[in-house]
Parts: structure tokens; C-alpha cells; sequence
């Protein structure tokens, strides 16, 4: 980080709203502790007394570091995203080849329905697991969970056990993601968190011309299984420091006596009871349960015989329905502990933002889900090439937001900049992707569009997050941050699912339509592997007739996916116009 970055020190714990000037997490002023004979130690054992643990951890941290210590971390945080935004770059561009191995290229979008329900529906848990705590503990949970999922990519035998990885894997990569999030909010000023956050992703900027490289390297000669097995030993390597480093500026703090001491007298049977109730498991596995068995039918149906009609099916649309219908009824009249603060709906901009977060992520796996395959196929480009294009949008999204965030902390306000420019922008690029994602037409024109809705994603992914974090307390940073999350994974999943059912039922039948009479018995093997589709050569009839499909198929994802983005106009409409200048929400050393 910059030495010219401002640094603020021992900043206020007060928050400008619209009722006035609100005291946040029970800070006192220095007159007060004056007056009442209060050392500075003391004052700061008062200050953190009734916050939540992992919060008062972290609020005692910032205290004791230096701007030194500062800086390392996020260096360090930004080396880690580097390494994982490689990863994920490279293994995204192997999904399809992974999936094309076991002849089930259509199962491309399917395989990330449960691993996004799962790593958005946990969450609000990995929030309690940091509040409750610490923020080092859910950091290391998560890194481990990320390391299994890479380990089982790497060994898995079919396409069922790669989709158990891949749970693991974005379990563990977003809950990693959401961590370090988490610990940016708390080392930072909310005026400047935006640009902290930009700050986070740019190592993206370097991975997106790199990872196409990668993953083509590894296609061209170990083999795909080599890519997951490589960064198994070097994401634990890399991450550990950091680790080390929040573990050792704890310990210091609860040394200088800054850490609440919190008496534990409940056996272990009730402390193991307790945090089963404080992290509502059965509302949990109520809902991930019920969430899976409701949207894995859409994209399984036509591996069944009978359809629809398949027992299978109709069996986990009926368990799935009833299990969602049981967490609503246990939430509202019978959970201990609320799985999601209810309160949180009662706020036009924490509902606007939450609604926002699913339609977007919704909106991106539909038009996103079958694009690397789309550009290989029908604009011929290799995997290095596919990896360019695709990946516009996220050094576009990258770039922007750090422009974003300047903008924010200049004015104070972000309202305007989603409303009358990121949101218009982003409707407009996937409206004109419906005309020129067609066989024949200039790649500029893609890029172009690509190019429109990263402006738009850099604007909206930043202001949706700082419009969360506008309305609640520090104390309540990384429960909001984790319902946002969890909303976006929903989308995620939802969208998913949306370009799974599409996919499987217009693709196949659209080659059916278009392949020659004699390729129409290869049409299985067509639909099940990219490396087929691929393997006819440009201009045979064959091959446009692939080309058409593809095209057709798009062009239905491309529809459904523009009505979708109009509901994010009401969305937007609806946040308050904060100005985050007036914000003090974090104290110590901070940026």
C-alpha cells in the first residue's frame, strides 16, 4: 500500500444517519473517560466489552499494529489474491475440458449450482464463525476447505466426485474471498473501503492474461489433473503468512490486556450445544437442502428417460418444496437464533442491495455459463484466446472499479454513479450481445460489448457492497457482507440452472434441427464434448450446423437474461443517497 495512503488513527466510533448522530458498538469519547477516571487501557476494555468477540479481536488488533504491520498485510492480501484468482482463472478455463473427459460437457453449468448454493448459503455461518471466534479461525477454515476442493478436483474418477470438489472449492475460494473482505472493512475507513476493495482485486489484471497460458500449458501436457493438484500445495503455502501474522498481533493484544476476558463455565457438551444453536445448523441444512432438491431437477431432467415425469424428479421438487416451506415456518416461529437478521428487510437500501446482488450474479451465469465454449467453437479461438475475451469483463471490472472508488471518496456518494450509469451500461452491453453473438460476426463486436458491461460490473459490484455497509455499525460489517454474498450465490445458482435447462433442452434439439443426416447419429457425442464439436472442420456443413445451435441457444440466454436486468433499475431506485464522507465506523490503525 502506499505511503501516501491516509491513515487514520483511533478514529471516532460515530455514524451521521437520518435520525441524527447514532453511537456505534458503545465507544466513549475522551472527555467521558476522563471524567470518569478512565486509563486508556480501561477505556478501550469498555469500548470492546459488549461487542462481539471476533469483532472486539479485531477492534483490539487495529489498536496495538503499526502502519507497518498494516501495509504487510495488505501486501500479503494481495499476494494471495494473485494466486487465487491464477487458480481459478486456469481451472475456469478447464471446466469445460473436465466435464468434456467424462462426456458431459452439458453438465458445464450444472456442476456450480450446488457449489454456489453452498458457499452463499454458508455464509452467514462463516460470519458467526468470525464474530464469534475470530477472523483468523474463519480464515483458516476457509483455506482449508479450498484445499480438500482442489485435492478431490484433482483425484476425482467421474463427474459426480469433480462436483464434490467443486463444493469444496468455492466453499472454501469465496469464503477465503469473503474473509479477506471482511478483514478490509475492518482495517479501513468507509470512505476509502471501496477503493481498498478495487485495491484487492487488480492482482486480476496480471491473472487474466496469465491463466489462459496456464491452463493451456496443462492441456498441452500433464494433463488438467496437474493444474488442481499444483495449486493444492501452493495455496496453503501462500496464505499461511498472513495467517501467522493476525495470529501474532492477536496474541500481542490480549497481552497489552486489550482482548475482554470472557469466562467460560459451560461444559463441553454446551458449549458444542450452544454454538449449534448460535449457528442455527438445522435452519441451515433446512435450507441448503431444500434449495439443492428445488433447482438440481432443472438441470438433471433431461438425463431422465420419462423427463419431467421421472420419479427421481418429482421426488426432489416435492422433498425440496416441503423442506424450504419447514425453514420458513421453523425460522419464523421457532429458531433460537434467526439464520438471517430479520431486521435487515426493514431497510429500502440493505432490500434494494440484496435484490441487486442476486439479479446480477443471475444475469452473469446465464450469459456467461457456455461463452468460453461459444468462443472456441464458433469463432474458433483456442483456449489462450477464449481466455482473453472471456475475461474482458473482468479486467475491465477490475480497472473501473479502482476509477469507482476514487469517485467515491472524492464525492462521498455512489447512489448515482449505479443508478445513471452502471445499471443502463450493463443492460445495454447483454441487449447488443443478442445481435452479434451470431457465427459470422467480427469478434470486435463481442469485445465491445464485453468491454460495456465491465464498465457497468466495476460501477455496480462496488456500490452495491458499499450501499450494505452505508446503513449497519461495524459490528454488523460481516453478517451484512455475508447475506449480500449469500443473495449474489443464490442468483448465482438460480442463473445457473436458468443456462443449464436452457442449454439442455434448446441445444440438442436445435443440432437435431440443423446437423446433416449423416452426422445426426454422432449427435450424442456432439452435444456431450467440446473437443467433438471442435473436431469438424470450419466450414463443413457439419460444423456450421454446430455453429448454429450455438448461436440459437445464445440467443434464448441472451432474451431471458436482458428481461431479467430490468428489475435492477427498481433495485437501485430504491438505496438512500448516503455520503459516506460522514462515516466513522471503525477505530485504530486503519486506512
Amino acid at each position: 500500500m502506499s505511503d501516501r495512503a491516509p491513515i487514520l488513527h483511533n478514529s471516532p466510533r460515530h455514524q451521521k444517519t437520518d435520525y441524527g448522530t447514532e453511537n456505534l458498538g458503545g465507544g466513549q469519547s475522551a472527555g467521558s473517560s476522563q471524567q470518569h477516571g478512565l486509563l486508556p487501557i480501561e477505556e478501550e476494555r469498555a469500548a470492546t466489552a459488549d461487542l462481539p468477540a471476533g469483532v472486539a479481536k479485531v477492534e483490539a488488533v487495529t489498536m496495538i499494529w503499526t502502519i507497518r504491520d498494516l501495509k504487510i498485510a495488505y501486501a500479503l492480501i494481495w499476494f494471495i489474491y494473485l494466486v487465487d484468482t491464477l487458480q481459478q482463472t486456469t481451472t475456469g478455463n478447464l471446466l469445460a475440458w473436465v466435464t468434456s473427459d467424462f462426456s458431459a460437457h452439458s453438465l458445464t453449468a450444472a456442476t456450480t449450482v450446488v457449489s454456489s448454493l453452498l458457499s452463499g448459503l454458508l455464509k452467514p455461518t462463516l460470519a458467526k464463525v468470525l464474530d464469534t471466534w475470530g477472523r483468523p479461525q474463519g480464515y483458516a477454515i476457509s483455506v482449508a476447505t479450498l484445499t480438500i476442493g482442489l485435492m478431490t478436483m484433482a483425484a476425482c474418477n467421474g463427474v459426480g466426485m469433480f462436483a464434490a470438489g467443486q463444493v469444496f472449492y468455492w466453499v472454501g475460494y469465496n469464503g477465503l474471498s469473503y474473509t479477506l473482505n471482511i478483514f478490509i472493512a475492518d482495517t479501513s475507513a468507509l470512505k476509502n473501503r471501496s477503493l481498498m476493495f478495487a485495491f484487492s482485486t487488480s492482482p486480476y489484471l496480471i491473472t487474466t492474461f496469465v491463466g489462459g497460458f496456464v491452463a493451456d500449458a496443462f492441456l498441452g501436457g500433464p494433463g488438467w489433473r496437474w493444474a488442481y493438484g499444483v495449486f493444492a500445495v501452493i495455496t496453503p503455502a501462500i496464505t499461511m503468512p498472513l495467517f501467522v501474522l493476525m495470529w501474532r498481533k492477536l496474541k500481542t493484544a490480549k497481552e497489552a490486556g486489550l482482548v475482554p476476558v470472557r469466562p467460560n463455565t459451560r461444559a463441553r457438551w454446551e458449549r458444542i450445544k450452544g454454538y449449534l444453536i448460535d449457528f442455527d445448523v438445522v435452519g441451515l441444512v433446512l435450507i441448503v437442502t431444500g434449495s439443492a432438491l428445488l433447482l438440481l431437477p432443472f438441470n438433471l431432467y433431461t438425463r431422465q428417460r420419462e423427463g419431467w415425469h421421472s420419479p427421481l424428479i418429482i421426488a426432489m421438487l416435492a422433498v425440496g418444496s416441503a423442506l424450504t416451506g419447514i425453514f420458513v415456518i421453523y425460522e419464523a416461529f421457532y429458531a433460537p437464533v434467526k439464520y438471517i437478521p430479520y431486521s435487515f428487510f426493514k431497510d429500502r437500501t440493505i432490500v434494494g442491495a440484496f435484490a441487486l446482488s442476486a439479479i446480477l450474479m443471475a444475469c452473469f451465469y446465464i450469459w456467461n455459463s457456455y461463452f468460453s465454449s461459444f468462443l472456441q467453437v464458433v469463432n474458433n479461438l483456442d483456449v489462450v484466446q477464449a481466455n482473453y475475451v472471456s475475461n474482458i469483463f473482468t479486467i475491465g471490472s477490475c480497472l473501473w472499479s479502482i476509477v469507482t472508488g476514487v469517485i467515491i471518496r472524492k464525492t462521498g456518494r455512489f447512489r448515482g454513479l449505479a443508478l445513471y450509469f452502471g445499471v443502463p451500461l450493463t443492460i445495454l452491453g447483454v441487449s447488443l450481445m443478442i445481435k452479434f453473438r451470431q457465427p459470422g460476426v467480427n469478434i470486435g463486436y463481442v469485445c465491445m460489448c464485453q468491454i460495456l458491461i465491465a464498465l457497468s460490473g466495476g460501477t455496480l459490484v462496488i456500490t452495491k457492497e458499499m450501499a450494505v455497509m452505508a446503513a449497519v455499525s461495524h459490528q454488523q460489517i460481516a453478517i451484512i457482507l455475508a447475506v449480500e454474498a449469500m443473495f449474489a450465490s443464490l442468483g448465482g445458482a438460480v442463473g445457473s440452472t436458468i443456462a443449464s435447462a436452457i442449454w439442455q433442452h434448446t441445444f440438442p434439439q436445435k443440432l437435431q434441427d440443423y446437423l446433416p443426416d449423416e452426422v445426426k447419429p454422432e449427435l450424442a457425442k456432439i452435444v456431450g464434448s467440446i473437443a467433438v464439436q471442435k473436431s469438424y472442420h470450419v466450414g463443413s456443413a457439419a460444423r456450421d450446423a454446430i455453429e448454429k445451435a450455438y448461436a440459437d441457444t445464445q440467443r434464448v440466454m441472451l432474451i431471458v437474461t436482458s428481461a431479467v436486468l430490468a428489475f435492477s433499475i427498481i433495485c437501485v431506485a430504491v438505496w438512500r443517497d448516503y455520503n459516506v464522507k460522514d462515516y466513522k465506523q471503525v477505530k485504530g490503525t486503519v486506512v
